[in-house]
C-alpha cells in the first residue's frame, strides 16, 4: 500500500455502538474461530521450536491488544504457518537441538524471544514511518513463490513427526531420507498422524459438496482433535511403554503428547538480550530481527489487504496503524514468552464466513483461548503431536498447492517462471536470499523484455486536467513493480485524497507487468467504494503475455 493508504480511512461514528449491536454475532464467530485457532496455535509454536503455550500467548496477546490499537475489523491476529520457517531458523542459529539438550534449547528460546521483541519494535517503527508501502514493492509471483516454499518446508519438516520420527537437517536432506523415515515410522503414531491428514483432506472435499449446514459449520481441525485425543488415550500415550507390530518393537509415551504447564504463570519466559552483544550470535540476531520484521510485516499487510477486499461492509484498514498494532503486540507478547504473530488470513476468512461483524470477534477468540488453556491444561496435554503435525502438513499443502502453479501459469509463463525461481531459491538458500533471487529474476526478465534502465525505479508521469474534477495521469516508458510505489502515491494523493476521478493512460509505456495490473485493479475497487472512478486506457496496442485479464503486457512489435 502507499504511505497514504490509511489517510481516507474513517472510523465508524460509534464503534462501541456497532459492537454492542453485533455482540452475539461476534461472540459466536469468536468461539468458532477459537476452535480452529487452538490446535493451530499449539502446532505452529511446536513446529517453530517454541513451547506449545507460546502460540496461545501470541493469539491471546494479539487479540487483546490489536482490538484496541488497530482499526482492522475482521482480521484475526495470531501465529501463522508462514512464520514457522523464520522462527525455527533463528532457534537453530542460537543452538536449538530439538529436544536433545534441554538447556541449549531453553537458551535458544530466550535469545529468540529477545529477537522477537526488537523485531516488534522495528515493526512499530515501520508503521509510524508509514512503511506499509513496502507491501506493494514485492511482485505477486515472488510472494506466492515464497509462501509455496514455506509450505514445502513445513510439509517436509512435519511429515516425519506425523509418522512418529524426528525431522533433522535442511529440507533437501529430509526429502532424501524420507523413504527411510517412512520405513521406520511408528505404526500407532503414524495412524494418528496420517489419519488426521486424510481426515482434513476428506472432510474438506465433503464440506465442499454437502448441503447440510451443520456439517459445513464444523471446523475440520476440531473434528481431528475429537478423534485424535481418544486415539491417543486408546494407545495409552500418557504412559511410557513398548508394543510389538509385525515383529518389530516400538516405544511410545508422553513424548508424543503436547506438553503444557498446569499453571500459566509457570509458562512465562523472559527474553535474553545478551544475544545482541554475544560475539557468536549478534550478527545472526540482527539478521533474524530484520527477517521477522520484514516477512512478518509483509504477510500481515497482504492478509489485511486480502480481507479488506472481501469485507461485506467494504471497510478499509489503515495498514500503517495495523502494523503498529502488530508490532506492539509482538514486542509485548515476546516479553512474556510468546511467538510472533500477524494478521492471519485463514482464521480471518473463517471469521467472515462465521458472521463476524467487528474486531470484537478477534477479542472474543482470544478470551476463549485464554480461558481454555487456563482451565483445561490437562485436556491439551492429551493432544497427540502427530495430529498437530498432520494439521500443519495440510496447511503446508495448501500453501504449495498444485493449483498455485496452475494459477500462475494461467496468468503467464513469465509469472510461473518467477514463482518457481523464488520457490527453488528459498529452498536452496533461505527466505531473504530466495526472495532477493526472485526479485532480481523478475527485473532481469523485464530488462530482457525492454524495460529501460532509467525507469527501473522511477516512473515517468505526466499529469493533466480534463474537465471538472477529472485528472489524466499518463505514464511513459514502463509501469512495473519496482517503480509503482511513487506511481501509486500520485494516484492516491490526486484521486482518493483530492476527490478526483482519474484516468490512467498507459499508451506510451512499452511494458506493464502483472503486479501493476493487479494493483490498478485493486485501486479501481478503492475508488468505487469512495464514489469515484479510476479508468485505465491505452492498452489496446499492447500484447498480453496470456489470456488472463491482468497478465503482463508489452508494446506490440517488441
Amino acid at each position: 500500500m502507499s504511505e497514504n493508504h490509511g489517510s481516507s480511512v474513517s472510523e465508524p461514528k460509534s464503534f462501541w455502538a456497532v459492537a454492542k449491536a453485533s455482540w452475539r454475532a461476534d461472540l459466536l464467530s469468536g468461539f468458532l474461530v477459537f476452535l480452529i485457532a487452538l490446535p493451530l496455535c499449539l502446532g505452529i509454536a511446536l513446529a517453530s521450536g517454541f513451547p506449545a503455550i507460546a502460540g496461545v500467548f501470541a493469539a491471546v496477546g494479539g487479540s487483546l491488544l490489536a482490538t484496541c490499537l488497530s482499526n482492522s475489523e475482521l482480521t484475526i491476529k495470531g501465529p501463522a504457518a508462514g512464520l514457522i520457517v523464520i522462527v525455527l531458523g533463528a532457534m537453530n542459529d542460537f543452538g536449538f537441538t530439538g529436544g536433545q539438550d534441554i538447556v541449549a534449547d531453553a537458551a535458544a528460546y530466550h535469545m529468540t524471544l529477545a529477537v522477537c521483541v526488537v523485531a516488534g519494535l522495528l515493526q512499530v517503527l515501520f508503521g509510524l514511518r508509514r512503511i506499509g508501502v513496502l507491501g506493494d514493492f514485492f511482485p505477486t509471483a515472488v510472494v506466492h513463490g515464497m509462501l509455496a516454499a514455506i509450505g514445502v518446508i513445513i510439509m517436509l519438516k512435519q511429515l516425519p513427526i506425523a509418522l512418529g520420527q524426528k525431522a533433522h537437517g535442511e529440507p533437501w536432506e529430509i526429502l532424501l531420507h524420507l523413504p527411510r523415515t517412512v520405513m521406520e515410522s511408528n505404526p500407532q503414531i503414524a495412524l494418528i498422524g496420517l489419519g488426521s491428514l486424510l481426515l482434513l483432506f476428506g472432510f474438506g472435499y465433503w464440506k465442499s459438496w454437502t448441503r447440510v449446514g451443520l456439517i459445513k459449520a464444523i471446523p475440520a481441525q476440531l473434528l481431528v482433535l475429537v478423534l485424535a485425543i481418544p486415539a491417543g488415550m486408546w494407545f495409552d500415550l500418557s504412559h511410557d511403554h513398548t508394543y510389538t507390530f509385525a515383529g518389530h518393537e516400538y516405544k511410545i509415551g508422553e513424548e508424543y503428547l503436547v506438553t503444557v504447564p498446569h499453571n500459566l504463570l509457570q509458562a512465562l519466559a523472559w527474553p535474553d538480550f545478551s544475544v545482541f552483544v554475544h560475539s557468536d550470535y549478534r550478527f545472526s540476531a540482527l539478521k533474524w530481527v530484520i527477517m521477522i520484521a520484514l516477512i512478518g510485516s509483509l504477510e500481515s499487510l497482504l492478509s489485511s489487504k486480502a480481507i479488506d477486499l472481501i469485507d461485506p461492509q467494504k471497510r478499509r484498514t489503515d495498514l500503517n496503524r495495523d502494523l503498529v498494532a502488530v508490532g506492539v503486540a509482538n514486542s509485548l507478547v515476546a516479553s512474556i514468552g510468546g511467538m510472533p504473530l500477524i494478521s492471519e488470513i485463514v482464521r480471518s476468512k473463517a471469521n467472515i464466513d462465521n458472521g463476524g461483524q467487528t474486531r470484537m470477534a478477534n477479542f472474543w477468540h482470544g478470551c476463549f483461548l485464554l480461558a481454555f488453556v487456563a482451565m483445561a491444561p490437562g485436556l491439551i496435554h492429551r493432544v497427540p503431536l502427530a495430529a498437530l503435525a498432520g494439521m500443519l502438513v495440510y496447511t503446508g499443502s495448501r500453501l504449495a498447492s498444485p493449483q498455485e502453479f496452475y494459477h500462475l501459469y494461467k496468468i503467464g509463463r513469465d509469472q510461473l517462471f518467477i514463482f518457481v525461481v523464488t520457490l527453488v531459491g528459498v529452498l536452496a538458500t533461505d527466505l531473504l536470499i530466495g526472495i532477493a533471487i526472485g526479485v532480481f529474476a523478475k527485473l532481469a526478465l523485464h530488462i530482457r523484455n525492454g524495460l529501460p534502465w532509467s525507469s527501473v525505479l522511477r516512473p515517468y508521469l505526466e499529469i493533466s486536467e480534463q474537465g471538472d474534477r477529472h485528472i489524466v495521469i499518463s505514464a511513459q516508458k514502463s509501469a512495473v513493480f519496482s517503480n509503482f510505489i511513487p506511481f501509486r502515491r500520485q494516484i492516491e494523493q490526486i484521486g482518493l485524497e483530492g476527490k478526483n476521478n482519474i484516468t490512467i493512460d498507459l499508451s506510451q509505456t512499452n511494458l506493464v507487468d502483472h503486479t501493476v495490473m493487479e494493483q490498478l485493479h485493486e485501486l479501481e475497487s478503492l475508488f468505487e467504494r469512495q464514489g469515484l472512478k479510476l479508468t485505465v486506457i491505452g492498452l489496446d496496442s499492447h500484447r498480453p503475455f496470456s489470456d488472463h485479464p491482468r497478465s503482463a503486457r508489452i508494446q506490440a512489435g517488441k
